[in-house]
């Protein structure tokens, strides 16, 4: 399963999204305009608008304001990823050079302040004090997650407990903000508001364990990212707190000091201390348990080929490698 065919029920609404995207992305200083085209070209996967326009569709019919939401969670989502490149000194972004690679880091934050500010703004234009209310608690959930994770990798003291804190706020926040304000846009029953919130949650948690089960087994080059990132930024992501956990102490103790170091060669001997104490194994089996709590959370809705696609995508997170 893929996403194209995972998009097959809302294959004309995705178009219409794509341009109205890039119409929200025209500016009249040149600058901008060059940079926004250039961000259109980068072509991600579209997985949040697709998310809205799903959840828009299983509970009513798509509208404009299903387009406005999908614009929003977008525009937030770019400008967190042009931020973020900031953040890591990421020199690529989806197989070709970063914003701030090409035009420098002041650029770079300027330009999603204001792709931040288009989405601030859609909402307001469009007097939709919801989905504003519902983003910014998203924005302020993704930036406490993230700080949260650079305080525990400076103190390296993350648990179990800690980590599902950090990817709910950091990663989760912003998919179950995205299926919510897609079913808000078309739902007579609120109930289903909250299903679909409860579907972005769990598939938003199973999401980012996938992503960081990928960064010890590896991914696809054309996202221009290698293995061994979250190590070398010194992450404590779910594989390797449970081989931390399982692990004799002395061994533990051993990783952890080598974590520590500056050793640039370091990624191989820790990926076969994460495969050898199980935490590639344990990390797999909470993507099934949290892909699954999403596809129950839908058991209510009636079954159609848009249940069935979103039914799809929890199962395309759980086994996606890329």
């Amino acid at each position: 399963m893929n996403l194209k065919k995972i998009s097959e029920p809302i294959t004309e609404e995705l178009k219409e999204f794509e341009n109205q995207f890039s119409d929200v992305l025209k500016s009249k200083v040149a600058l901008i305009d060059l940079i926004t085209k250039y961000i259109l070209r980068q072509k991600g996967k579209k997985i949040r608008p697709i998310l809205v326009l799903l959840s828009a569709k299983l509970c009513g019919e798509i509208n404009n304001r299903t387009y406005i939401a999908a614009n929003l969670v977008e525009l937030l989502h770019t400008a967190t990823l042009i931020h973020d490149d900031v953040v890591d000194d990421a020199k690529t972004r989806r197989g070709i050079a970063s914003i701030n690679a090409v035009w420098k880091n002041k650029v770079s934050v300027l330009i999603g302040d204001y792709l931040l500010s288009k989405g601030l703004l859609i909402s307001l234009e469009n007097n939709e004090y919801g989905f504003l209310q519902l983003t910014s608690e998203a924005v302020r959930r993704m930036s406490e997650g993230e700080l949260l994770q650079i305080q525990k990798a400076r103190n390296f003291d993350a648990t179990e407990e800690t980590y599902f804190r950090v990817i709910s706020d950091k990663t989760a926040s912003l998919i179950k903000t995205c299926c919510k304000l897609g079913a808000l846009s078309t739902a007579e029953d609120m109930s289903n508001v909250d299903k679909l919130g409860v579907f972005g949650e769990n598939i938003g948690i199973a999401f980012q364990i996938r992503d960081d089960i990928l960064d010890y087994t590896g991914r696809k080059k054309l996202l221009g990212k290698s293995t061994g990132n979250d190590l070398k930024e010194k992450k404590f992501t779910l594989p390797l707190i449970v081989a931390l956990r399982n692990s004799p102490k002395k061994r533990s103790a051993e990783i952890m000091k080598l974590i520590k170091s500056d050793r640039t060669r370091k990624f191989d001997e820790v990926y076969e201390f994460v495969m050898n104490n199980g935490g590639v194994e344990y990390a797999a089996g909470k993507v099934r348990e949290f892909s699954d709590n999403a596809k129950n959370s839908l058991r209510d809705f009636k079954e159609n080929n848009v249940k069935d696609s979103l039914l799809e995508f929890a199962d395309f997170v759980s086994k996606r490698d890329y």
